[in-house]
């Protein structure tokens, strides 16, 4: 039997923490190297994913290169696959090969991702080289994210050249649905090449940017072998047998030599396996038996949720995203508490519990700013949510504030009707207060609006807009109904969830009276914003052509105020962040 014992380190860095990246790196070798041969880190697990501009200091990559010093002089009768740049002649991307307290090779990343929220082109080379390691009789490569994403290069190339396992470390964004999509073709990629996949995905927020984890373990005929936790860091313990690699080329031999691959690089570990790791008997320790049940738990069981066409799993996940992307982005900025203003309504209730499961109810503040022109029922929706959160709530009237700025403007703005002017001076106001409240007590603003608001500018700057972090940004109004829903558990008012969504910022107001239903207007964004369509491409399925001109007319003259929007957790294909790349001023 060829079995070898193997641990994915799914950690959760923090970009420019190399010092408390180094720390965690080391924890996680001390833990595993009791129980396995190779212990793998994501890519750029020493800097954190994605270290920007940062890449071009080099007092940072003088860091990140001393880091990994410290982490070889660690490893002693194992081996450890770290990602981290690298500077030759030009910057990489690059996975370090450490085993026997020497740096045994770097591997350069191949395939530079610069599309979506990537822009690794503008910090990095490629790599031209696909070596295959051995070690002791075992052949094993290794690549980087994007690299196993092409169908041939450089897996192929490795797989070609006798590698038995690929190891394959990422920094790969969460969006909804994407996993399915990503599960598949790693399957596909270890079916087609008869290899063992470990496919070790990064955790954790980052900006905009969420990392979902879910590394996996992939046998040669395409089976999981191993699941890492969601959302969460995890020690995913596995011992593979690679004689399934030998019995299922021979069975099934798909891959052919092919011409161009001739330059084949094998590079020798100079490291003998210990009899404890080359002992085929299970993994020795009670905590690592019940590490490994709990992965054969998860891969029966789980599995199916992340990948089934399920809305409950769907908001499962959106939820998750969310809320590890509030929480590392409040905790590795170091903020003690947020502060949200509360209406009332779906977005502000929505966005509570969303801080509330991230943060815990001691660390989110609700700020309640009442108007003449708000109702009894947000009112009593507002405490009742309170209630049920847990959370501290400040009630602070707007209404003589809002009466000074009439008074003031009474003789400029005379024999003119009221309009949006007024609309947004309530507004201005409640975002005042939210700042106010943020400089004297060092609270962060979390907004709360929606993706269809954001999208067409139904929304103030300077005033709803107003805050440091936008936590549904990314999220359409119908999706935010759809997964508070399914999320709230009885936390959320029922009432909430039935009303006509209103500013309330002038007598009888709804939404609609500006805005098309949302279940028409989110699908007409949907096709714009995801799909790239235009007016006749959108009118084709089916929606009234004035609709959509006016539509795609707002979304047109609100790119100013999205340039002006704080930044916001991605959960969609293209959010509305760096994935949307507008001109401002655009006659098209």
């Amino acid at each position: 039997m060829k079995k070898i014992k193997i641990a994915l380190c799914q950690i959760n860095p923090t970009v420019g923490d190399i010092d408390g990246n180094l720390k965690k790196i080391l924890f996680y070798i001390e833990k595993a190297s009791k129980e396995a041969e190779i212990i793998v880190f994501p890519e750029l697990a020493i800097t954190g994913y994605n270290p920007e501009d940062l890449l071009f200091y080099p007092a940072f990559i003088k860091k990140a290169e001393n880091a990994l010093k410290e982490i070889v002089k660690n490893v002693k009768d194992f081996i450890v696959i770290v990602g981290l740049p690298v500077k030759r002649e030009d910057l990489y991307n690059s996975a370090a090969v450490v085993a026997n307290q020497s740096l045994i090779n770097i591997y350069h990343k191949i395939y530079l991702p610069n599309y979506s929220v990537f822009d690794e082109m503008r910090y990095f080379k490629p790599g031209n080289r696909t070596p295959v390691y051995e070690y002791d009789g075992i052949f094993f490569a290794v690549n980087i994210c994007e690299d196993i994403f092409h169908p041939s290069l450089p897996s192929l190339i490795q797989a070609s050249s006798g590698a038995e396992l690929i190891i394959n470390i990422s920094a790969s964004p969460f969006y909804s649905g994407k996993y399915k999509k990503k599960f598949r073709m790693l399957s596909t990629r270890a079916y087609d090449m008869g290899v063992y996949i470990c496919y070790l995905n990064m955790v954790g927020g980052q900006d905009e940017t969420v990392f979902d984890g879910r590394s996996l373990i992939i046998s040669p005929s395409g089976d999981v072998i191993a699941l890492g936790k969601d959302f969460e860091e995890d020690l995913i313990l596995a011992e593979i047998d690679l004689e399934d690699v030998v019995r299922t080329r021979m069975r099934e031999p798909k891959i052919r030599w092919e011409s161009e691959f001739e330059d084949v690089e094998i590079i020798k570990i100079p490291l003998k396996r210990m009899q404890r790791f080359v002992d085929s008997s299970p993994l020795a320790q009670n905590d690592i038996k019940r590490a490994q049940n709990d992965i054969k738990r998860v891969s029966q069981n789980d599995l199916k949720r992340f990948l089934v066409d399920d809305e409950e799993a769907e908001e499962e996940e959106i939820f998750k995203a969310l809320v590890t992307g509030l929480r590392d982005y409040v905790n590795k900025n170091g903020f003690k508490r947020v502060c949200l203003g509360l209406s009332g309504g779906i977005d502000s209730s929505f966005v509570a519990l969303i801080a509330t499961e991230a943060l815990g109810k001691e660390r989110v503040v609700g700020v309640f700013m009442p108007s003449r022109y708000t109702s009894q029922e947000s009112r009593e929706d507002v405490y009742e949510l309170v209630k049920n959160l847990g959370i501290e709530l400040i009630e602070i009237s707007i209404d003589e504030i809002f009466q000074k700025y009439l008074d003031n403007f009474k003789n400029v703005f005379k024999g003119l009707p009221e309009d949006t002017t007024e609309e947004n001076i309530q507004s201005r106001i409640r975002g005042n207060i939210l700042m106010a409240l943020s400089n004297k007590f060092g609270w962060l603003v979390i907004t709360t609006g929606n993706k269809s608001e954001l999208a067409v500018g139904y929304s103030t700057l300077y005033g709803d807009m107003a805050g440091g972090y936008a936590v549904i940004k990314d999220v359409y109004k119908t999706i935010v109904y759809r997964v508070a829903k399914g999320v709230s558990h009885g936390r959320i008012p029922e009432r909430v969830f039935t009303k006509a969504p209103s500013a309330e910022l002038k007598p009888g107001q709804t939404d609609q009276d500006t805005l098309p239903a949302y279940e028409v207007l989110d699908k007409i964004l949907y096709f714009h914003i995801e799909k790239c369509m235009g007016e006749d491409e959108i009118v084709e399925y089916g929606f009234n052509r004035e609709v959509v001109k006016k539509v795609l007319q707002m979304i047109k003259k609100a790119e100013f105020k999205r340039r002006q929007a704080p930044i916001g957790i991605k959960i969609s294909p293209v959010s509305l962040g760096k994935d949307w790349r507008f001109p401002v001023t655009n006659k098209f």
